[in-house]
């Protein structure tokens, strides 16, 4: 069996050697850092991914060594694979950034500005992606889309205002799944992710629509408005699942478990297993493990420095232990005094009651001491 060639691409001006058949997107993956483009539908475990968004567009100013004629226009690279010899411009050409500009605010012309309020903020690919290439002021003047609400089970929230129709999530439940049961509806600007019939998806590995969904139009119900992403602790864990890798991430607030998401790279992505396998997880596991004691800890999940989620520089031994009481340390070993006890002054936020134990957003019935 006869190897498979390598093929020599230059993107902005670094030379790379990769096999024939890679894409520009995953040969500019292997670079690293800016020289990778922006994808927001393609997805690497997924097959058929990509193409949609448009966010990945480059520039081939040389074709190949034996046609060296640039591509007369950009090209998407998570759907152009490499040629020997082939010279590609990314963040180093002005076309490029004025179109990736362009395509940001075309996606952003329905889109609301949710960000205070969605359990996406902090992780979402749009931002980043407007952070680095948007505008501060929009053209647009016309009424935005709205949609009629869907509900679709007891673990996933749907907001199709946020969608940018990548595709992701119904790719997820074609082959991740028996039967899908979602998918996209109508044409044009009415298309939206629902049901045709109201249903609710009940596949055991539905919440991984959860993971790949770029932006904050499919949530976690049962995290939804509990925390932010940046005040939580990633650490990485695992358990004996049957149904799944079991590897997961569980974003902790001291004790407490807010939400188990899978193990994602630096480019969003699901991690793969020992056996090359992505490590999907099963609903089990996303949504009903719950508690610490459920878990074998392994330690703190690296992020990226550059992530607002690493601002509380948890990494080490910090998240691992209870911090110990100051008070004491700073006032000469006395304790402090309890002026008035909160929970009987005011009957509510009872510290016998667990913010992560409550299914979906906390009410003031929650809180209800008629309750107790």
């Amino acid at each position: 069996m006869s190897e498979q060639p390598l093929f020599k691409v230059t993107i902005d001006n670094i030379t790379i050697e990769v096999p024939a058949g890679t894409t520009i997107l995953n040969a500019a993956r292997k670079i690293g850092g800016d020289v990778a483009p922006p994808a927001m539908c393609y997805y690497s475990k997924l097959q058929g991914s990509g193409g949609k968004c448009r966010t990945c567009l480059v520039e081939v100013s040389k074709g190949s060594e034996k046609d060296p004629r640039p591509m007369p226009k950009l090209v998407a690279s998570c759907r152009t694979t490499v040629m020997d010899g082939m010279e590609v411009k990314n963040i180093t050409s002005p076309k490029v950034l004025d179109a990736r500009a362009g395509v940001v605010e075309f996606l952003l012309l329905n889109h609301p500005l949710d960000c205070p309020v969605c359990d996406q903020a902090g992780e979402c690919h749009l931002q980043d992606l407007s952070y680095e290439h948007g505008k501060e002021g929009t053209r647009y003047e016309f009424q935005r889309r709205t949609f009629k609400k869907h509900n679709i089970g007891p673990y996933i929230q749907l907001h199709m205002t946020r969608c940018i129709l990548c595709y992701r999530c119904v790719f997820v439940a074609d082959q991740l799944t028996a039967k899908r049961e979602h998918g996209i509806l109508d044409r044009g600007d009415h298309s939206e992710i629902a049901t045709m019939i109201e249903k609710s998806l009940e596949s055991d590995f539905i919440g991984n629509v959860i993971d790949v969904c770029p932006v904050g139009a499919l949530t976690d119900k049962t995290f939804r408005f509990k925390n932010r992403v940046w005040f939580l602790k990633p650490m990485d864990a695992h358990r004996d699942c049957p149904t799944c890798s079991g590897k997961v991430t569980l974003w902790n607030r001291g004790d407490e478990v807010f939400r188990v998401t899978a193990r994602k790279d630096e480019w969003g992505e699901v991690e793969n297993t020992e056996d090359g396998k992505p490590a999907w997880i099963c609903n089990t596991c996303r949504f009903e493990k719950k508690q610490t004691s459920d878990w074998v800890i392994e330690g703190p999940r690296m992020i990226s420095r550059q992530s607002v989620i690493s601002q509380g520089h948890y990494a080490g031994n910090i998240g691992m232990h209870k911090p110990n009481e100051t008070f004491s340390a700073v006032h000469g070993g006395r304790q402090p005094k309890l002026m008035m006890d909160i929970h009987t002054a005011s009957e509510v936020n009872k510290p016998n009651i667990e913010l992560s134990l409550i299914n979906g957003p906390a009410h003031s019935t929650d809180f209800n001491s008629k309750k107790d």
